[in-house]
């Protein structure tokens, strides 16, 4: 998908994404050409230091610009300055040196109109941008002319001039010829659909030029979740503002005023919430210890050794206060918010029904296993899969010294399919610290041996789809269930986890049973990401023509502009009305309207790149046609836009 950009803006804009100004192009007579030279235009950053964007570019580095300025400096700027704002289309001219022309001619030190090395055309015409011809052409194609005053150009060498403050510059341009016969197209298209995701794709119907519709509504809804509200007048109990979060939204029904009994998970009444942060206007997620008065400070060592894990299956916790807001001493845990997330036991464990096949069996009667799918197990694929994420989340925590102590399915949340998210991590380390204790981390391994039983646990309920099968009553039934049903491998790893041994463990001793499906999961997880770039791919285009369309609809039908009621009737707006109606009111030979996507999406991609191709424009009263180009009507959409774009900035 081919986008030509002349704007060397380094973030993109509302309307500056324009396709160049269309030109002819020859390959054969052509060396030099037009095209190759847009390529240079397709980085959104044409000031870039280095001449190749090396991976160190694309790691995010902490500044001193907060985020929320990033955000209203590439966003809310460009909308209200570059909503109207054209890029100029004008390009360098291209031409050969000319025979009889004098190299030095109009290049005296007298006349010089003194440039800068930073308005010379010499830095001007210099391209930041890797050429794609580079790595099509031979290697000799590109090789430099030393002496372009006493040697005669060689192929796919010209001599190019620029005339600036009545001086003119020649250069030698040693821009690759392209292959002979190489052509592409002269304005933007929509690609099929890659071989590689086509093949894969479920749904024989799925959109083809819009983004799976399961897609669409799982980001709607993370949305909507993270948009969400509520009415102060309804809910009094939550407070406005939090420390220095506010916009508070409960994420689970609160506790009544009256409870006395406390969770059975960290012992204290907990309840938590949506909350934006005023520093850097983010979401969080705050997790509100009810009634907790934080005596001793020493335990920060251990939540600043949190704050410093960042993994792709853990809920990086943020920052831990004391606050008086909800009317006593609580203490909160801030934490990242992943919108759309349901606990495990939610997604798998909520069901009454899915313990039937857990208890209605009448175990020791060997008559044969019934198909998994139609005992309500869940595939072991799945199972594998939450494995894998797991494990790597131990994995890491307990490379930093620390342990997860939350492996249990209230706490594990999952979001879209299979994604896993250890949640709720370092809130024992802090309820639980001990102050008598000189070393924090002395009863680490201790814990850590705990995370791997809590990790069997979990995923002998997963086998059984029951957290019946934990208890320590079924735990033989459970293991027979497993045996018939799942492979020995599951088998083993969940008899590793649960039986205590001589030595302390490892989670990495778990890694050879878990073996090649490991890259199972990586290859799966790959697939996704082709899948969702594909969807990504369809939408590349559509901020460009809304753009389009958004200049358009500020020109046509305008009632009045300048006190002349005429004007969008006359001159080019009449040509640009009729094109509109070309768009989007032709019928068919009944009379009935003719609506066609392609035929619009098409039309408009031509006015963007302004092609040479002839369009005929009937009149509503079907007395009059006009035939003209495309790059007719881009030079009037421009020179019009042009227009208002003076008026509403008081130079007219």
């Amino acid at each position: 998908m081919m986008q030509r950009m002349t704007n060397s803006s380094s973030s993109p804009s509302l309307l500056n994404d324009s396709a160049k100004q269309y030109a002819g192009h020859d390959p054969l007579t052509s060396p030099a050409s037009s095209l190759f030279n847009d390529f240079a235009a397709l980085s959104l950053s044409q000031r870039r230091k280095t001449p190749n964007p090396t991976a160190s570019e694309f790691i995010p580095k902490g500044g001193s610009t907060s985020r929320l300025n990033n955000v209203s400096q590439s966003s809310m700027s460009a909308f209200s300055q570059a909503l109207f704002s054209h890029p100029s289309m004008g390009s360098p001219v291209t031409a050969g040196l000319a025979p009889g022309m004098s190299l030095s001619a109009g290049s005296s030190p007298l006349h010089s109109p003194k440039i800068t090395p930073h308005t010379s055309p010499a830095p001007r015409r210099r391209s930041h941008t890797p050429n794609p011809a580079n790595y099509m052409v031979p290697a000799s194609a590109s090789t430099p002319v030393t002496n372009a005053v006493s040697q005669p150009p060689s192929t796919g060498q010209v001599i190019q001039k620029e005339t600036v403050g009545g001086t003119t510059y020649f250069y030698t341009d040693t821009t690759p010829a392209p292959l002979t016969g190489m052509v592409f197209p002269n304005y933007h298209i929509y690609p099929p659909t890659a071989p590689h995701v086509a093949y894969m794709q479920p749904k024989a119907n799925a959109p083809s030029f819009f983004m799976a519709d399961e897609l669409r509504q799982e980001l709607i809804n993370r949305h909507l979740i993270t948009m969400a509200q509520i009415d102060q007048a309804d809910i009094p109990a939550v407070p406005t503002e939090v420390d220095s979060y506010h916009s508070l939204f409960p994420l689970e029904p609160l506790p009544p005023p009256n409870r006395i009994q406390k969770t059975s998970n960290f012992g204290y009444i907990t309840s938590c919430y949506k909350a934006v942060n005023s520093k850097d206007d983010l979401p969080y997620c705050l997790r509100r210890i009810h009634g907790f008065r934080l005596v001793n400070t020493k335990c920060m060592v251990l939540v600043d050794m949190w704050k410093k894990i960042q993994h792709s299956n853990i809920v990086t916790l943020r920052e831990v206060f004391t606050t008086k807001a909800f009317g006593e001493h609580s203490l909160v845990f801030a934490y990242d918010f992943h919108a759309g997330g349901e606990t495990m036991m939610s997604r798998h464990f909520n069901d009454p029904s899915a313990d039937s096949y857990f208890t209605k069996r009448k175990w020791g009667q060997h008559d044969g296993p019934l198909p998994r799918q139609h005992a309500g197990l869940l595939p072991e694929s799945l199972i594998w899969a939450y494995i894998v994420q797991l494990s790597s989340a131990l994995r890491t925590i307990h490379t930093a010294g620390l342990a997860c102590r939350v492996m249990d399915p209230t706490k594990i949340l999952v979001t879209g399919k299979t994604r896993l998210r250890v949640n709720c991590v370092g809130v024992f380390d802090v309820l639980t610290f001990d102050n008598s204790q000189n070393n924090p981390l002395a009863l680490m391994a201790q814990f850590q041996q705990a995370d791997l039983i809590s990790l069997g646990k979990v995923v002998l309920a997963l086998a059984c789809n029951s957290l019946s099968g934990i208890q320590r009553e079924n735990l033989q039934k459970a293991m027979e269930l497993v045996t018939i049903n799942y492979s020995s491998d599951l088998k083993n790893l969940i008899l590793y986890l649960l039986t205590d041994q001589n030595r302390l463990r490892s989670v990495n001793d778990i890694m050879p049973m878990i073996g090649a499906r490991f890259y199972t999961q990586l290859d799966a997880a790959q697939m996704r990401n082709d899948v969702i770039e594909e969807d990504l791919a369809k939408e590349v285009q559509n901020g460009r023509l809304f753009r389009l369309l958004a200049k358009l609809g500020t020109i046509n039908e305008r009632p009045e502009f300048q006190k002349d009621p005429t004007w969008a009737e006359t001159g080019d707006r009449y040509l640009l009305k009729l094109f509109r109606d070309h768009l989007f009111h032709q019928v068919t030979e009944a009379g009935t309207p003719w609506i066609d996507l392609s035929h619009i999406i098409s039309c408009l991609n031509k006015l963007d790149a302004g092609v040479p191709e002839k369009i005929s424009l009937i009149s509503r009263d079907e007395k009059s046609v006009l035939v003209v180009t495309y790059s007719d009507l881009k030079r009037c959409f421009e020179n019009t836009f042009q227009e208002l774009i003076a008026a509403a900035n008081g130079q007219l």
